[in-house]
């Protein structure tokens, strides 16, 4: 009960700032996680720009870094990190935040297979035998292809790129957790930090309507 109290002042709370509550109380920020450290209790994330859970629009730059809560009960649900920002598949194109230029980098991709209206409980990505989610994006090396699974797109793609993109490590082709922070500016707050987390919603994992 108490961490459904949580989760629920976390929808709420966004209406609350946006009509007049004064920035001392802190506000919400919302984006994908492209960096977790379970040891230091960070998490660093692309905010999104539009906070439209239907289209979100992951292009806010610098990345920002939050000192994770303290208490487990005000975290819930640790987060996947991924770096991949967006597929998109009219243009064959697929987004990616690049660690080492800290910023996006837009990579074309040539298709093999698609297949769209794919539900998450579809046995193409769902292991009915096991009762969960299977696992993406699944890299080949060998045969040089790449399959990603999109939830919110309902869309399994198979494509290839040439080799140098097959070094980078499997995260680079993920989706990382869409997360809800809210947070209080300290003394240490700077640019691309936001100080320390108060409450921490991993929304990719948590339905708050569940009884």
């Amino acid at each position: 009960m108490i961490k459904r109290l949580i989760w629920l002042m976390l929808v709420i709370l966004p209406l609350a700032l946006m009509f007049g509550c004064d920035k001392k109380f802190g506000k919400i920020d919302q984006g994908r996680v492209i960096a977790f450290d379970s040891e230091k209790k960070t998490v660093t994330i692309i905010k999104d720009a539009k906070e439209d859970p239907k289209a979100p629009d992951y292009t806010t730059l610098p990345p920002h870094t939050y000192k994770l809560p303290p208490l487990e009960r005000a975290m819930g649900p640790a987060p996947k990190a991924g770096k991949r920002m967006k597929l998109d598949t009219k243009k064959n194109e697929i987004i990616i935040f690049d660690d080492v230029t800290q910023d996006f980098k837009t990579i074309s991709y040539k298709l093999i297979d698609q297949k769209e209206n794919i539900e998450k409980k579809n046995p193409l990505v769902y292991d009915e035998a096991a009762d969960k989610a299977k696992k993406f994006p699944v890299v080949d090396r060998e045969k040089k292809t790449i399959t990603v699974y999109s939830g919110r797109q309902k869309i399994l793609t198979t494509f290839t790129l040439p080799d140098e993109y097959f070094a980078r490590p499997d995260s680079t082709w993920d989706n990382g957790d869409e997360v809800r922070i809210y947070s209080k500016f300290g003394d240490e707050a700077k640019p691309g930090v936001e100080g320390k987390a108060w409450k921490f919603m991993n929304i990719s994992k948590t339905d708050i309507y569940k009884k």
